[in-house]
């Protein structure tokens, strides 16, 4: 990992000017949103670090959907325990609980991409749990959970696929020194309308977003009260 981050040091500077660029956003919009759960800076700091280190977890448990995309895109479910964060503390919490996601994973598995795919899962979950969390404080109901969600899910959806045409597949057959050829016929060994980067990204990557979106909504509305009261507190 050391290595990697002393070759990609200027990458590893615009990560990290994302991440606080990212973290005024939400600081901004808790400015302008009812005020969230009064909790002490000591309590704020345990549950933000224990649903970072569950998300790590959850982040390395990852799985390929190969009907869907090719195996290099995986599916995990560790904004499960950030969008439980948010939730409850706000939306600061959630995006530096998925900043520490990511240390914690670069710590304990290092980074087979340079980078690159880490700081893909930060900003494409950040447009997945931010809306979400944004719009659940702002109305604070089960139905404006549901509507959070969806917004996040959508969000993620969009982004996740302008992000990757954009730039993420780009960065990658730059970073292994292959053309983009090669990854389009990947996809289009799992379905012959794929031809090109716009097609692929639409077929392959926007449904991945939509179901990882939709699962971990799902489990987000069925777990919330029941792992929020001990992990919380609530019930006091």
């Amino acid at each position: 990992m050391w290595t990697d981050l002393k070759e990609n040091f200027v990458f590893v500077l615009c990560c990290a000017g994302i991440i606080a660029a990212l973290t005024v956003v939400s600081k901004i919009a808790e400015h302008f949103l009812p005020a969230t759960r009064r909790t002490s800076k000591t309590r704020w700091m345990c549950i933000v670090a224990i649903c970072g280190a569950i998300a790590s977890v959850l982040h390395m448990l990852d799985f390929p959907l190969l009907f869907l995309a090719p195996g290099f895109y995986k599916l995990d479910f560790s904004e499960l325990p950030v969008l439980l964060c948010g939730f409850y503390l706000g939306p600061s919490a959630t995006v530096i609980c998925e900043g520490l996601k990511i240390l914690l994973k670069l710590m304990l598995k290092s980074t087979s991409t340079a980078f690159v795919g880490d700081l893909a899962n930060f900003v494409v979950g950040c447009s997945f749990v931010l809306p979400a969390t944004i719009w659940y404080h702002a109305h604070k109901s089960k139905h404006s959970a549901i509507i959070g969600l969806i917004l996040g899910t959508a969000s993620m959806s969009i982004f996740g696929s302008a992000f990757n045409a954009i730039y993420l597949l780009p960065k990658f057959a730059e970073l292994y020194g292959m053309p983009l050829d090669p990854i389009i016929a990947m996809g289009a060994e799992i379905n012959g309308s794929i031809h090109n980067v716009s097609t692929f990204v639409m077929i392959c990557v926007a449904p991945l977003n939509v179901v990882k979106g939709t699962v971990v909504s799902v489990l987000t509305m069925l777990l919330y009260k029941r792992v929020a009261r001990p992990l919380f507190g609530i019930h006091k």
